[in-house]
């Protein structure tokens, strides 16, 4: 992973991932966080949710984000000064999300990038909307 010069970021900027939502990958992230919300771990539960069946964590899926902004664009170097989150719809176990970081705009004078941050599933549908601001502290 080499790091992007600030200078070389330019808006219009985009990177993405892709990665499917296992079952542990829900189980490693409730372990870590403690989030125990049945509607995450307990299928019977979930089964008689809204969903009819788990689902993964919003904050899971808003992970991947931070995975581009902090290897890819801005890259390493980056630092989180803030994100909004939008959860427009549910992922599930074997859903594949792709997550796209796109560069909306720079403060030159403090090293800040404003990003437009969105997630998607495998069907093209919006699952995870926002923007991000960070500000990039190495090159």
């Amino acid at each position: 992973m080499s790091e992007l010069a600030y200078e070389y970021i330019k808006v219009g900027d985009e990177a993405s991932l892709a990665r499917t939502i296992t079952e542990t990958h829900i189980v490693n992230f409730a372990g870590i966080t403690g989030d125990m919300n049945p509607i995450h771990v307990d299928a019977e539960y979930a089964a008689h949710s809204m969903f009819k069946e788990r689902i993964a964590h919003g904050m899971l899926v808003a992970g991947l984000i931070s995975a581009v902004v902090g290897t890819q664009l801005p890259g390493p170097n980056s630092i989180y000064l803030g994100q909004d989150l939008k959860f427009v719809a549910p992922v599930m176990i074997g859903d594949t999300i792709r997550v796209v970081v796109t560069v909306t705009g720079k403060r030159d004078e403090k090293r800040i990038i404003k990003l437009r941050t969105a997630a998607y599933n495998q069907r093209g549908e919006m699952v995870v909307d926002g923007n991000a601001v960070v500000k990039k502290v190495g090159l």
